[in-house]
């Protein structure tokens, strides 16, 4: 740990007074809900693509995949190779759908559908899945930047958490949407210039680079092998198609910029943008990881001290034998988040360093700035109208918005300070979001497919559901012998399944219950 030289912290203190300044503009237009909201759909199409690709370009994809990366190989690629199949489910039936409702929220239709409760169902599944993401990503930054600064991580996750907070309860969707359209340039800039920083300084090159990726099979996608219970390319492929198209689907932060763009035709093709973006730029943080794992293999004395750094955080307190006994033990994929922090500490000069976190918070802030807002629009939309206080004037509503986007960055907060020691940020927002995302997925499928699903077929659809979810993430904490009770499947399966099994279970249940139907009017 060091200190940051006062270039650097300049750096940085400009950009976080720029997105600030940001939020004070725009807090001149926010005077009610549908422009804190839906900024009265005045975003292009160009605009709103760059800021979906800076969403899905947070912190735990900037930090996270390289340090996956480089202790596995390029298997969280596969992530993005199932993009466009989910963007055009999206463009094609997704945005016309929401653009026709009209509804800002994502959820609203639900209670058309099925009742009040899937409406409720599907918000508190939302607003724990924001919780998990905003949890991860401000973890993921506080780790990066204790390593720069030597403040607690506790410190730096609350003092980001203000900044964040101030600007986007300002500014509402607009702010945070331009703000966004930066971020998502300065973060790619960012990840460019680490990569040629790390080329620069590798002995031999990109070629060094490739021979020993090639000799340590740092470049593969995973196994092929029709395996579920690792992760393999199949179960990563899977996993991707069925939360992309949660994102795209039903999860708030992305709907409701369909509702900001100036048209229909503005909106699908801002979806595809974003994949043509994201795509190589995941790609880029893949060939970072394995940069990064390359260098270090070259400089062992590096990857001793990041070593020793990860034993003396998880044995705080032990004697210096028990820390160099674990030490010696860790394998790559115990501290690949580290590495990149490890590596901005020792080889990136001053100035350029200002640059680059600045890039690694813009990857943070454009994510939970979008959480927050997407967060306290349905919180008003979908919870306080639809059960406390439905006729709200002009100024309770925009009183209530703020309110909401506050209490959501204070729990962010909280969760990213709970998440604080974890192993991996990437695997935690995995598990996380294909638990929380399932049951939604589930139902909205159901919803718009089958017509002929009623309430009490998708009440039972849900409870099926809830108790296959839960099964697959807790039976694996039973002791090894319980046989049959374990799930066996890998855990970015649980979305896979969960969804399949609440689509299919109310689509039995509705044929039984037609075919009831049926055999009921020939008797009579």
């Amino acid at each position: 740990m060091k200190s940051l030289p006062a270039l650097d912290l300049g750096v940085i203190a400009i950009y976080l007074l720029a997105m600030l300044l940001v939020g004070f503009y725009f807090s001149r237009k926010n005077k009610n809900a549908e422009q804190f909201t839906k900024a009265s759909g005045s975003i292009p199409g160009w605009a709103l693509g760059i800021s979906i690709y800076a969403t899905f370009l947070s912190s735990n994809t900037f930090l996270g995949v390289p340090g996956k990366t480089f202790g596995t190989n390029w298997n969280a690629f596969v992530f993005s190779l199932s993009m466009p199949l989910a963007a055009w489910f999206a463009a094609k039936y997704f945005v016309p759908f929401y653009r026709n409702t009209g509804e800002v929220s994502a959820y609203t239709h639900l209670e058309h559908r099925f009742g009040a409760w899937a409406r409720t169902y599907a918000v508190v599944c939302f607003l724990l899945t924001q919780l998990a993401r905003m949890g991860s990503i401000f973890f993921g930054i506080a780790l990066s930047l204790q390593a720069l600064t030597g403040f607690s991580m506790k410190m730096i996750i609350l003092t980001m958490g203000i900044c964040i907070i101030i600007y986007t309860v300002l500014g509402g969707i607009e702010a945070v949407i331009w703000t966004e359209v930066v971020q998502g340039i300065i973060k790619t800039f960012g990840a460019l210039l680490i990569l040629y920083i790390i080329i620069t300084n590798m002995p031999g090159g990109i070629s060094k680079v490739v021979e020993i990726g090639k000799t340590d099979n740092k470049f593969s996608l995973g196994s092929l092998a029709p395996d579920f219970t690792t992760s393999t390319f199949w179960v990563v492929l899977l996993y991707g198609f069925f939360i992309n198209l949660n994102n795209f689907g039903m999860d708030q932060n992305y709907v409701q910029r369909y509702h900001t763009a100036t048209s229909s035709k503005q909106a699908a093709k801002s979806i595809w943008l974003c994949v043509w973006l994201y795509v190589p730029a995941s790609l880029l943080f893949c060939v970072i990881g394995s940069a990064l794992y390359a260098y270090y293999q070259v400089n062992p004395e590096l990857t001793e001290a990041i070593r020793h750094q990860v034993a003396t955080e998880r044995l705080h307190g032990a004697s210096a034998a028990d820390i160099a006994q674990m030490a010696a033990s860790l394998k790559p994929e115990d501290y690949g988040d580290k590495v990149m922090p490890n590596f901005m500490v020792t080889k990136i000069p001053a100035g350029l360093v200002g640059l680059i976190v600045s890039a690694i918070l813009s990857a943070a802030m454009s994510t939970i700035s979008s959480g927050m807002n997407a967060s306290a629009t349905v919180f008003a939309e979908d919870i306080y109208k639809r059960y406390f206080k439905p006729g709200i004037s002009v100024k309770q509503n925009m009183t209530l918005l703020h309110t909401a986007t506050v209490v959501a960055g204070i729990a962010g907060v909280a969760a990213g300070i709970a998440m604080i020691g974890v192993k991996s940020v990437l695997d935690v927002w995995w598990q996380l979001s294909g638990i929380f995302a399932s049951g939604m997925l589930g139902l909205f499928l159901l919803g718009i497919i089958s017509k002929q699903t009623h309430n009490h077929e998708a009440i039972i659809a849900i409870i099926v559901g809830i108790v296959v979810i839960l099964w697959m993430t807790l039976s694996p904490l039973l002791p090894p012998d319980s046989g049959m009770l374990r799930n066996v499947l890998h855990q970015n399966m649980v979305i896979v399944i969960g969804t399949l099994v609440i689509f299919l279970t109310g689509i039995i249940l509705t044929r039984i219950k037609q075919n009831k139907l049926a055999r009921t009017s020939a008797t009579h």
